[in-house]
């Protein structure tokens, strides 16, 4: 079965960092798209950043473009979230997903991925 970890998440002041990861196993990772997605009490999920088979492709949403980045090591069957200059509306659930698809490519609708991680809790303070 697939199993998706996230870890990383915490308790962080407004303008400070956190790098959450994902630990995947149960498939083959180098030919899944990693993407990672949030959801805030009271609003729909969103997603967030995502990257391609390779690593060599990433797409982020307007809302953390230029703060925050993803990347993997597809040795370590892992994918990486790194926040900077962190805001109280980044306060969230964050979950991993993984998407198989047939091309080489990116896709930023929940509804694509196939397997989801439990999610890890970050909370920024002002």
């Amino acid at each position: 079965q697939v199993q998706l970890v996230e870890s990383g998440g915490g308790l962080v002041q407004a303008g400070g960092s956190l790098r959450l990861s994902c630990a995947a196993s149960g498939l083959i990772f180098s030919r899944y798209a990693m993407g990672w997605f949030r959801q805030a009490p009271g609003k729909e999920r969103e997603f967030v950043a995502a990257i391609n088979w390779s690593g060599g492709t990433t797409y982020y949403a307007n809302s953390v473009k230029g703060r925050f980045t993803i990347s993997r090591d597809n040795a370590k069957n892992t994918v990486y979230l790194q926040m900077n200059s962190l805001k109280p509306e980044d306060t969230a659930v964050y979950y991993c997903a993984a998407d198989w698809f047939k091309a080489d490519a990116i896709r930023t609708g929940g509804s694509s991925y196939d397997a989801w991680g439990q999610g890890t809790q970050v909370t920024v303070s002002s």
